[in-house]
């Protein structure tokens, strides 16, 4: 893993403010990670304006009927952020891909194929919505924490840290392949999280599985096949001595934390990994009680990584 630290190009005492775009899994099946958001950016003062006309990005699934659809939803969504002239911010790896990626390709579209440009805001123009101007960025909350906020002003917030917890990063694939460009990190070699690790007192775990799939994309027509693919990141965690797994991915927690009970059936034997999402780890290290970070909603019990930090 690269040693080297990304550092803020902002500055240190600016309030950052964000059009955030929390997804669907977030206000759905992981709400814990929409609660946790809140807490953690209250916290550290950053300011969130939720964009609640945005639409759902579509998980990658747009581009299968058409890439028109996916550009065009998606360069609306981006637009409601440009229209409060603020980066737009999601915490969901999915989301930051698809999002990312499409900011990516109509930047591209607007000097080298301007056509198709204008054919996507023509089809937004149809439907009374402003239009895509490519004047702002997509960035995962995990970006902001590293490259807006910077490591060294999150360490100075850090209130109880989290000495002795063995963290294993489960980046998923969206966040790191979905873009040509990749802020804070390499995207072979990502260090990011374990950066953030190290911030909050943790240790981070290396271990094969850190970048690879989930399992969640074949889960709706090949379950026995995701859930063999989890049971071994899961499994690949444990043996390498961690704790728990952290994911700044809902959909990588649905398939690891909701469904790790049919994993288990599946690979034929117990796991009991606990999954978290990032604000939580982070949270707990800012002093943020488990219950204001929903770490009592997920399916694998998070007791234990509480105990371990005496703050059960």
């Amino acid at each position: 893993m690269p040693t080297t630290t990304p550092t803020s190009t902002l500055n240190p005492k600016a309030v950052l403010t964000y059009a955030y775009y929390p997804g669907c899994v977030a206000q759905g099946a992981c709400r814990e990670l929409y609660l946790s958001t809140q807490a953690l950016t209250q916290a550290l003062g950053i300011e969130l304006v939720e964009l609640k006309k945005a639409a759902c990005c579509g998980s990658g699934t747009f581009k299968e009927t058409s890439q028109l659809l996916e550009d065009t939803v998606n360069a609306r969504n981006i637009s409601l952020a440009e229209e409060l002239n603020l980066p737009l911010l999601t915490h969901c790896s999915t989301c930051q891909g698809v999002l990312g990626h499409v900011d990516e390709r109509l930047k591209e579209a607007q000097t080298q194929q301007p056509e198709y440009f204008a054919e996507v805001n023509d089809a937004l123009q149809a439907q009374g919505c402003s239009p895509y101007r490519g004047t702002t960025e997509v960035k995962h909350l995990l970006w902001a924490l590293v490259g807006d906020y910077g490591l060294e002003r999150l360490a100075e917030r850090v209130t109880q840290k989290l000495s002795g917890l063995k963290c294993a990063a489960f980046y998923g694939c969206y966040l790191l392949r979905a873009q040509k460009t990749l802020p804070f990190d390499d995207p072979v070699h990502p260090a990011s999280l374990e950066r953030i690790f190290e911030t909050v007192g943790a240790t981070p775990i290396d271990y094969s599985g850190r970048t690879q799939c989930c399992g969640w994309p074949i889960s709706s027509y090949a379950p026995e096949q995701s859930f063999k693919i989890a049971g071994g990141r899961i499994g690949e965690a444990i043996t390498a001595g961690a704790d728990c797994i952290v994911t700044p991915c809902p959909l990588c927690h649905l398939n690891l934390d909701s469904r790790q009970p049919e994993v288990e059936k599946v690979v034929g034997h117990k796991l009991g990994l606990p999954i978290l999402h990032l604000p939580q780890l982070v949270g707990l290290a800012l002093g943020l009680k488990p219950e204001a970070l929903g770490l009592e909603r997920h399916i694998v019990s998070t007791l234990p990584v509480l105990q371990k930090l005496g703050i059960a």
